[in-house]
């Protein structure tokens, strides 16, 4: 019989993996050219400027207070115990976590003095106050006495 069933019961002793290798090529290029577009939520803030600002190492806790004195943590907002609680676990987990503090320029200084005790109080000794890189320093402004 020239177009009958063949009757081979032989195993299989080589697969061809070079349909795999093709798609697992085509997502990884998927992957590549779309993980630009994965941006993780942000809070806007104004940052104080500084002419030499040096380059930020990304820290496993990113603090942020807003204009309106709202605090977030890692882009949730969050009270001020709450946070003393993330950073405390933050810290469990890794003795060398780092912090990244952002918070408005128009927050006044004892504000954010006290959300760096915040985050120092929970044992956090490396943080770093996130700013604008700009040109030019801003003119300081000088208080004149009447």
């Amino acid at each position: 019989m020239a177009g009958g069933a063949q009757d081979d019961d032989e195993e299989i002793t080589g697969i061809n993996v070079t349909p795999l290798v093709d798609i697992v090529l085509v997502l990884l290029i998927i992957f590549m050219v779309t993980a630009n577009f994965i941006v993780r939520e942000t809070v806007e803030v104004d940052l104080p400027r500084a002419a030499h600002g040096g380059e930020t190492v990304q820290g496993l806790v990113n603090v942020v207070l807003d204009k309106d004195g709202k605090l977030f943590y890692d882009g949730t907002e969050v009270a001020e115990d709450e946070l003393a609680r993330r950073v405390a676990e933050a810290v469990a987990k890794d003795k060398d976590t780092r912090a990244i503090i952002s918070a408005d320029q128009v927050l006044p200084y004892g504000r954010v003095m006290r959300l760096i005790d915040v985050v120092k109080g929970q044992g956090i000794a490396k943080f770093a106050l996130n700013i604008q890189k700009d040109a030019a320093p801003a003119p300081a402004a000088v208080p004149t006495s009447p």
